[in-house]
């Protein structure tokens, strides 16, 4: 099964913002409920936003207030806005379905001064 493609990831101070991208592979595995995860390293995978079909976001509460997922469908694209980053947000996102989530390549956040 092909993957959605993860980018936007990099560097950034503690206070700092990114904005992540995700880009499905097709109308199929667009059209189901999303999410945003994240695995710290030496962790296991983590869900810290979803959006569901109807638009419907719901947030972890460890980013609840600084992170915001949102959803192009005319792009098959979404997005993850974070703000205000801490350093124990330095993971790699990954974006997939809530059911049955796989994992793509997804993209390295790090904050650190």
């Amino acid at each position: 099964q092909a993957q959605p493609v993860e980018s936007g990831g990099g560097l950034v101070q503690p206070g700092g913002s990114l904005r992540l991208s995700c880009v499905a592979p097709g109308d199929n595995y667009w059209f189901n409920d999303m999410g945003w995860y994240r695995q710290p390293p030496g962790l296991e995978h983590e869900l810290v936003a979803s959006i569901t079909t109807f638009g419907v976001p719901h947030y972890a509460d460890s980013v609840k207030g600084r992170f915001t997922i949102s959803a192009d469908n005319s792009k098959s694209t979404m997005y993850l806005q974070m703000n205000s980053l801490k350093p124990e947000d330095t993971a790699v996102y990954f974006c997939s379905t809530l059911v049955s989530p796989t994992w793509g390549q997804g993209t390295q956040v790090t904050v650190s001064s």
